[in-house]
């Protein structure tokens, strides 16, 4: 379709509602440029259905209140709301009836992306050049025509595609599924709201007065990223935190020796040496008992049964309960049914599939019966003397966000991997990257997924065995970037 101009002006924005007033339900979209900033916002709105759009510009609209009013009396249709309900809320559009169809999709079985949904639901083709336009800067004025073709193709198709994927949802019985999980994601609180210090990677090894002026840093990064609006990230990195929080610097002039950037030094400085300086010691959290084998044994019979059940519902193991639970609840060592499910922090929905496999894998009694105990386990013992070794966590959304504000190109998200790819002037070119960046894996014994082609290498890290990003990956794509040339 032909690319629509960009509304910028309250006359122009009640014109192009007034357009779009059959729609119902509506697709919305938004597009954010705040990889610097603490708070998400967005830089393009798109609003459309049944082919036709429009483009609304909320860095040049001084009022988005009719926005609000327009879609407070609709459905309002998203793929992947958990992206656009923060950055719409702070523009003050707060729609009260949303449908997500990545949401709709992986419980389905199908696939998440809207570029692969759509051509196989619809048989939509996206316009090409997604890579650029995922790295394109959506606050630069004026946009383009093929960054305005992009924008809105994201929207023309999602109501009928979310029509499509309800039909599916109530012949397959899943409807309830689909309206747990939307209830869940939107009573959850917001990536600014879930951050946490106890979260940083790596603490485990500082002793009490360092995790004290950890836990301070962390505190006063907060601060300074929630009142100047900058990304924790570009204040100070979390592997420089540590570091200073290790071994404290003298002053302020030292912190550009010690990893922080110069902007960062000129106007944060103080305040981080300050709140170093104040810290006081903290306890240092307990460990909890020691990972075993048969720890390990037991996490891996829940997979194995999770993926069996997974497959008959021709579903991803993953949406049926996500892999970095399940050591977790295995150490949690349940006695009961309602252990094991708060453990496994399971919706409605996935625990009535799971209970009696998970309980029989594990020799508990069956849910509803009495006397939930475990029968026949194994005697637990020492395998290793740490912990946080053996489980690598899952970065959360702001901490990977924050991660990739030091690794320009890098995108992706906890649950899918982050990736860049790598342009060269041949093949040759190409290979010689990866014969760099492989010596390097193999030396940190953690590989990266490899997708090479004639002139470019597209590099993806995951781990696995977790099923999620972790620091090792973003430490790992710090490194493939320092080969890159």
């Amino acid at each position: 379709m032909t690319a629509p101009p960009l509304v910028t002006d309250q006359p122009g924005l009640a014109a192009a509602l007034r357009g779009l007033a059959d729609l119902d339900p509506v697709g919305v979209d938004v597009e954010r440029a705040d990889s610097e900033n603490y708070w998400r916002r967005a830089a393009l709105i798109q609003v459309g259905g049944d082919g036709r759009g429009v483009l609304l510009d909320p860095l040049a609209l001084t009022d988005l209140a009719p926005l609000d009013t327009f879609l407070q009396t609709r459905t309002v249709v998203l793929h992947a709301m958990e992206n656009d309900l923060v950055p719409l809320a702070a523009a003050g559009v707060k729609p009260p009836r949303v449908e997500d169809t990545a949401v709709a999709a992986a419980l389905l079985g199908l696939p998440t992306g809207l570029e692969a949904l759509l051509a196989q639901i619809l048989g939509v083709e996206l316009p090409p050049d997604k890579e650029a336009m995922q790295r394109a800067d959506w606050a630069e004025r004026p946009l383009d025509a093929a960054m305005r073709t992009y924008a809105i193709a994201d929207v023309t198709d999602l109501p009928a595609l979310w029509t499509a994927l309800a039909a599916r949802l109530d012949e397959t019985g899943r409807r309830a599924w689909y309206e747990e999980e939307i209830a869940r994601l939107r009573s959850q609180p917001s990536v600014e709201d879930r951050r946490d210090w106890s979260r940083l990677k790596g603490i485990g090894r500082l002793n009490s007065a360092a995790l004290g002026r950890a836990k301070a840093l962390w505190e006063a990064r907060e601060t300074l990223a929630r009142d100047s609006d900058t990304a924790p990230g570009r204040i100070v990195a979390d592997r420089v935190l540590l570091g200073l929080a290790e071994e404290p610097p003298a002053n302020a002039r030292e912190l550009g020796r010690r990893g922080v950037r110069r902007r960062a030094v000129r106007e944060f400085g103080e305040a981080i040496v300050g709140a170093l300086r104040s810290a006081h010691p903290a306890p240092r959290p307990s460990r909890g008992r020691r990972v075993t084998d048969d720890d390990k044994a037991t996490a891996d019979r829940l997979r194995t049964v999770r993926a069996e059940v997974a497959h008959q519902l021709e579903l991803d193991p993953g949406v049926l309960c996500p892999s970095r639970v399940l050591l977790t609840a295995v150490m949690s060592d349940p006695g009961s049914p309602e252990q094991l499910r708060a453990a496994l922090d399971l919706r409605d929905w996935q625990w009535e599939l799971l209970a009696d496999p998970f309980c029989e894998a594990l020799g508990l009694s069956a849910p509803g019966t009495p006397d939930g105990q475990t029968t026949g386990t194994a005697e637990s013992t020492p395998h290793r003397d740490d912990q946080e070794d053996q489980m690598a966590d899952v970065l959360d959304t702001d901490s990977l966000e924050s991660a990739l504000g030091d690794l320009p190109g890098w995108a992706g998200s906890p649950e899918s991997g982050i990736s860049k790819t790598f342009k060269f002037a041949d093949f040759a070119e190409s290979i010689a990257f990866v014969n760099r960046i492989a010596p390097l894996a193999d030396a940190a014994d953690h590989h990266p997924d490899l997708t090479i082609s004639w002139n470019k290498v597209t590099v993806t890290y995951i781990t696995h065995s977790v099923g999620g990003v972790t620091a090792a990956d973003v430490e790992q794509a710090q490194v493939v970037e320092d080969r890159a040339t």
